[in-house]
């Protein structure tokens, strides 16, 4: 199963990108560290969970969050019990 992480980090033009790992282009650019954040988590909820990294302005990780997937409406039935 591929790796569904993104990070948030800031731009050089000093906006906010909500981006997934090894993606060249962001998903999603921001002006608030925050609404990139919400972005970012809202997109790992939708497609099914993963690791949402926060830089900080000098660039290095500033917090690591795991993020489940989204309620399936439909989840399997257990059939052994």
């Amino acid at each position: 199963m591929a790796r569904n992480d993104r990070t948030v980090s800031r731009r050089s033009d000093g906006s906010w990108a909500n981006k997934k790992d090894g993606a060249t282009k962001a998903g999603s650019v921001h002006e608030r560290q925050s609404d990139a954040i919400s972005a970012a988590r809202e997109m790992l909820i939708n497609s099914g969970g993963g690791e949402l990294k926060v830089k900080g302005v000098d660039g290095k990780i500033r917090s690591k969050d795991t993020i489940p997937q989204g309620n399936d409406p439909n989840p399997p039935r257990d059939s052994e019990h």
